[in-house]
């Protein structure tokens, strides 16, 4: 069975989340601590942590990006009150697979789950797979990236819509197909989560460079395409 460490120093949401996550077929472990999150993940291998950003000692922000700073791919939600567009950006960047507002649906806490999930079980592709647009080069199969011969990194999850874009190269992707493909579920309407991953992408894959790739077609998508 799945097992989730889950990082969340309210006792009761606490408590609520590990009783549902056991009711779903999961096991969960809770910790409360940033610093305590990092001894208990040593004893087990999770496939899925979550957490919360405002905890003691360590918070949730910091334990991401310590997390990424060690090269562990294990899936990171980010369950949270924080709903400004800064911190999720902040988490994005340092790695978060995906972000949470509370108060939440536990359907929607469930799927978002299901999805990393399976994300992270998909077997590594046989085939050598590249993309180049312009002066962009992706190597799907082992998920590198570089624009004028300069390594750029990005999180799995700007890295999957990065795909998506460059293997419908010149043509609209629309948010709905992006939602679908990218996180394997419906958005709700008026969430922002598509457009802070197109800007995190637009700032590491065309910031610096003359020609911008990254383009959107209002009422239509998005599309990667060396001119507009």
């Amino acid at each position: 069975m799945p097992a989730i460490l889950l990082l969340e120093d309210d006792f009761k949401m606490s408590s609520e989340l590990k009783s549902f996550f056991t009711k779903q077929g999961y096991a969960c472990d809770t910790v409360y601590d940033g610093l305590i999150f990092f001894k208990q993940a040593q004893m087990v291998n999770y496939d899925l942590y979550i957490l919360d950003i405002n905890v003691p000692t360590l918070n949730g922000i910091e334990v991401c990006k310590k997390i990424r700073e060690r090269k562990e791919q294990v899936p990171i939600l980010m369950l949270t009150a924080y709903s400004a567009v800064e911190d999720k950006v902040q988490a994005l960047e340092y790695g978060a697979d995906d972000y949470l507002v509370k108060p939440f649906h536990f359907s929607e806490l469930l799927a978002r789950i299901k999805a990393l999930l399976r994300r992270g079980m998909v077997p590594q592709k046989e085939m050598t797979i590249i993309y180049e647009v312009e002066d962009l080069y992706i190597n799907a199969t082992e998920m590198q990236v570089k624009r004028a011969e300069k390594p750029i990194n990005l999180t799995p999850k700007e890295y999957k819509l990065l795909e998506l874009l460059a293997a419908n190269k010149g043509r609209y992707v629309s948010k709905q197909t992006i939602a679908e493909k990218v996180w394997d579920i419906h958005f709700e309407t008026g969430t922002n989560t598509i457009e802070v991953y197109i800007n995190l992408l637009r700032n590491k894959i065309d910031k610096d460079f003359e020609t911008p790739l990254i383009h959107t077609k209002p009422g239509y998508g998005y599309y990667l395409k060396a001119t507009k």
